[in-house]
């Protein structure tokens, strides 16, 4: 296990203050992407953690769950499923609505992309609130497959997300970097 992968994260990741509304600080995880070294540890770094729990599927949100459950999904050799917004999947679709903290939106995923055998690993950048993940594993139990655990490369503990899955869902919880409400 890499035990410097945080403070490679942490050393990659831009904090932009103030964004999108004064107060948050936005942890920008695109310089990730120009970092092959990082990026290539974290995804190998995802599979050491996550390789036991037996999943057959990797399920993941756009746009920025792919750039990290795409690859894993590769180094897995197990299948990957798109969650996506509303009127970008061809196909029949199950759909989610979730809160937001200023309105709902909406997460769709296509019927058959999932059969009732399938074990579902949920990966995403970061876990922030919990709604994205929530409506995703709502989406999972829609087409009948278990959900064995969740995977991020960031947790943001001072907010109720990471406390949430661990709540209400008592599954494995994997981030490979964490920031309380102090940093």
């Amino acid at each position: 296990m890499n035990k410097n992968i945080e403070t490679e994260i942490k050393d990659t990741i831009f904090d932009i203050v103030d964004f999108p509304k004064k107060g948050i600080i936005f942890r920008d995880l695109t310089p990730i992407l120009s970092n092959h070294k990082v990026f290539s540890n974290i995804i190998d770094e995802l599979y050491e953690r996550t390789k036991d729990l037996g999943y057959t599927m990797i399920v993941a949100p756009e746009s920025r769950g792919f750039w990290f459950g795409i690859p894993l999904a590769n180094k897995a050799k197990v299948g990957f499923v798109p969650v996506r917004k509303p009127k970008k999947l061809p196909r029949a679709v199950y759909s989610e609505e979730f809160s937001l903290e200023y309105g709902k939106d909406c997460l769709q995923m296509h019927i058959d992309a999932l059969k009732p055998t399938d074990k579902v690993l949920i990966v995403d950048d970061l876990i922030a609130t919990g709604g994205t993940i929530g409506a995703i594993y709502n989406l999972v139990k829609q087409a009948k497959a278990t959900v064995v655990g969740f995977a991020f490369v960031v947790s943001l503990s001072g907010l109720p997300g990471l406390k949430s899955l661990n709540d209400n869902y008592h599954l494995p919880v994997v981030a490979l970097a964490d920031y309380d409400n102090k940093e």
